[in-house]
């Protein structure tokens, strides 16, 4: 049975309701329940204004919004169509009636197994859904798990190259499968179904609705667009101040030096450990004269062994086990996590921070652990203030990165740049710079990486890093791994953040065991643009120099993503949505007037590129003009990756300066 009020309809059928209304300008929402409707936004923002009306063609009711429409039959089934009438998509019914689209099984508690099936549709490419270290970039024929893990973050949006936006609004824990005989989106345990659909005449349409309710970044801080320097670790206030010193003294200010992880006595106490950080307010100090801004990591952990832990424990304020010890990690002590999504624990472990490290003149963070890590993860054994881990956990980082830019504001600050490892549906409206985990020191890697920025630049996420390099290992003493650093650093320097990070190998490193109860952390080797020979240092200091050049177009273009949800980089099809460019993963528009051609192979000094129609392109090393529409080969020395400048952009003064390509 259909029925129409307030320009919304009703499905009802034994055993469901299902409402579908307007939420905002050219976006239809749809919630499906066993029982009533529930107003569980989680984290969109509320809607603005629309246009909707509700209509009767033949035995279909039609719900019509700007540019969707959602067009109900008689016997309850829904598809979506553009302005022009055109289907977008259609759930799937199969044999009829005998297997639901929309299937939602109870389970004991109230919550349901949901599944919802979609046809799919020959030629059509899906971007977007956080970022993963798989080897993709259309997730077409791809089954994905929808969870927070160290290099996975789940971001559940996707944009369709058949003019449409999907936003499942679900924080439960559940997979995708975009198949060739269909899609089915799934959430393991929930309350109801709920999903979002906008359409748009161009990417950079839906992408501007998209952050209309799930919120835009911040405008981002011109003094953060240079290099930020970071290694795993320095372990002592002398070590990080020689690497800054060292930096002034070869003519270098990073906009950022990190203090990374067990600096502190014990996980969960989130202060200085005075051994290794007598004078912290004084190094702050020091920093700040030399124009260096100190971004200090925070771990969620807490220790049985911390001063807060009895306290956070008898107030509710850590994530608790559904069955058996409260053990969820084990990294040098028995840890458990605080629960940012109770307001208690958010206002706790902000205080501490405040009091320790924001007083000093700290003002940005590395929220680190953000999934957050769990061993193993049984995401049904979590128990959070709002839930249980299997329907909820995947708002853990959005809370997370809550805690601290409330606090920030709290306390009058404006501008908020915080570094995370995870991600959901509108943590970019919380200042937070993604970065895509702990990845391997390869060319694989690298290569992934480059797929993986142009994901998260869908998923609404503007501020995006890579630790340049690869985390886990690369030794400065081995050729091959100095050529990957090298291109790495070159691909980085055109990234939204560009950041050096890494665990280098050391040989003289101690091995100490996960299990080990030492609070102590040993380095690893160097990793200062200086550590890895003559040769790379000239080409990784050419490169300083011309991210410094760029940093008025990097910080106008970044304005621009808080203003319209413009991503800096994206896909070709953002800027040139012809069939072409939907697949090609290794170049991407910095900005509207720079395509960047990475290289990510071993001893490769030439490189194809596509050169998108409608445009002529500069050559930005030979200054030679293309026109679009056409594959070139070109040159690519180990000191040069190929950038090419759209004609008539004001940005050629800076590549071409003294009659020169850079």
């Amino acid at each position: 049975m259909v029925r129409t009020a307030q320009n919304k309809i009703f499905i009802f059928r034994e055993g469901e309701k299902v409402q579908i209304e307007a939420y905002g300008e050219h976006i239809i929402r749809v919630r499906a329940s066993k029982g009533e409707i529930e107003d569980l936004n989680w984290t969109l923002l509320p809607p603005k204004e629309d246009r909707a009306s509700v209509s009767e063609e033949g035995d279909n009711v039609v719900l019509e919004n700007g540019r969707i429409r959602a067009v109900v039959s008689s016997d309850g089934k829904i598809a979506f169509k553009n302005q022009a009438g055109e289907v977008l998509f259609e759930e799937l019914w199969r044999n009829e009636r005998d297997i639901d689209a929309r299937a939602l099984k109870g389970h004991v508690g109230g919550s349901s197994h949901i599944e919802l099936h979609l046809r799919q549709y020959a030629g059509e490419h899906f971007y977007g859904l956080g970022q993963e270290a798989h080897d993709l970039f259309d997730l077409k024929g791809a089954t994905l798990d929808l969870c927070q893990q160290n290099t996975k973050s789940t971001i559940p949006f996707v944009m369709s190259s058949r003019g449409y936006g999907f936003i499942w609004n679900n924080p439960a824990i559940g997979r995708v499968e975009f198949g060739t005989s269909g899609t089915r989106w799934v959430a393991e345990s929930a309350r109801q179904m709920d999903y979002l659909v906008i359409a748009g005449d161009t990417p950079g349409e839906i992408e501007h609705r998209y952050c209309e309710v799930t919120g835009y970044a911040p405008e981002f801080p011109e003094w953060a667009t240079g290099l930020w320097q970071s290694k795993l670790r320095y372990e002592t206030q002398d070590e990080l101040m020689e690497v800054a010193r060292e930096y002034k003294r070869r003519g270098i200010t990073p906009s950022i030096i990190v203090c990374d992880y067990f600096h502190w006595p014990q996980q969960g106490e989130w202060k200085f450990d005075k051994k290794y950080w007598p004078e912290p307010e004084k190094m702050v100090k020091e920093l700040n004269e030399m124009g260096i801004r100190l971004l200090v990591s925070i771990w969620p952990t807490v220790d049985p062994r911390s001063e807060n832990y009895i306290e956070m424990r008898d107030q509710n304020m850590l994530i608790r086990s559904e069955r058996g010890p409260g053990t969820l990690m084990y990294c040098r002590g028995p840890e458990t996590y605080y629960d940012p999504t109770n307001p208690e624990a958010r206002k706790f472990v902000w205080n501490k921070a405040k009091e320790n490290y924001y007083n000093l003149g700290i003002r940005n963070f590395w929220l680190d652990e953000a999934e957050p890590e769990i061993t193993p993860y049984d995401y049904d054994n979590l128990r959070y203030w709002i839930g249980n881990g299997m329907e909820v956990s995947s708002l853990y980082p959005f809370y997370y990165a809550k805690t601290f830019y409330d606090g920030q504001k709290e306390e009058g600050q404006d501008e908020i740049v915080n570094l995370i490892r995870c991600a959901f549906l509108g943590s970019q409206r919380f200042g937070t710079v993604l970065w895509s985990g702990d990845i391997c020191s390869d060319f694989d890697s690298l290569r992934r990486q480059i797929k993986t920025g142009l994901h998260v630049a869908i998923s609404g996420i503007p501020w995006w890093t890579t630790d340049i390099g690869g985390f886990h290992g690369g030794d400065p003493n081995s050729e091959e791994y100095r050529e990957c650093l090298i291109r790495w650093f070159q691909f980085g320097a055109f990234c939204p953040v560009f950041r050096m990070h890494g665990f280098r190998f050391k040989p003289d490193r101690p091995v100490v065991s996960p299990m080990s109860m030492d609070t102590f952390c040993y380095s690893g080797g160097p990793n200062e643009i200086w550590s890895y020979g003559e040769e790379a240092y000239e080409i990784l200091k050419k490169y300083v120099d011309i991210r410094e050049s760029l940093r008025p177009y990097i910080y106008q273009n970044l304005k621009k993503a808080s203003e319209d949800g413009t991503p800096i980089m994206r896909p070709l099809f953002y800027d040139y949505p012809d069939e072409a460019n939907y697949e090609i993963f290794d170049q991407y528009m910095f900005g509207p007037d720079l395509m960047v051609c990475p290289v990510y192979e071993l001893n490769r000094r030439e490189r194809k590129v596509y050169l998108p129609k409608g445009t002529e392109w500069i050559d930005s090393q030979s200054r030679q003009i293309y026109e679009g529409g056409q594959w070139i080969k070109v040159l690519a020395p180990l000191e040069s990756i190929p950038i090419f400048i759209r004609k008539g952009a004001k940005i050629d003064q800076t590549f071409f300066r003294n009659g020169k390509g850079y």
